[in-house]
């Protein structure tokens, strides 16, 4: 995952800002605020507290709830996307309601999701999402290139 991420970054088109291995200044500002620690930059941050933040921001509470190649997927959207995109993402892929809620409806759908089935389905509709943004122009083709490598990992977690 952090290899998707390339380490730092503060692009001035980028909407996320200074970032570090895909966190963001201001998640890794609270995230210490929360630890009762000071600001720092996040371009300081340690591979401890990036992974710590991936954990409870990104992982947690959904990883473990998803089948194997989609909950990477899944945590690379969250990190990528936030939340609700990534839920929205998925929930097209299984096809029900993309209202944004990782509830008993979608859990329903990813319990009787065909893994080798779902992953292409998730690459497929994250590339509609890419296209849909008004940064697409500038940053589509990194982003398209990280959808297949993602995409490309998931189904090596398959046996793919």
């Amino acid at each position: 995952m952090r290899s998707s991420e390339g380490g730092n970054d503060d692009d001035p088109e980028d909407p996320g800002g200074r970032t570090s291995r895909g966190i963001i200044q201001r998640e890794y500002t609270a995230w210490r605020e929360l630890q009762g620690e000071a600001s720092k930059d996040v371009w300081t941050a340690s591979e401890d507290e990036i992974l710590d933040i991936y954990r409870v921001q990104y992982w947690s509470p959904y990883g473990d709830l998803m089948p194997r190649g989609a909950d990477y997927q899944f945590f690379d959207m969250n990190v990528n996307h936030g939340l609700h995109n990534a839920t929205t993402i998925l929930q097209r892929s299984l096809g029900v309601n993309p209202d944004g809620h990782v509830g008993v409806v979608t859990l329903a759908a990813l319990r009787k999701a065909d893994p080798k089935v779902l992953v292409p389905r998730i690459t497929k509709e994250r590339a509609q999402f890419y296209r849909s943004l008004a940064k697409f122009w500038r940053f589509g083709r990194g982003w398209i290139s990280r959808d297949l490598q993602v995409e490309k990992n998931a189904l090596q977690l398959l046996g793919v």
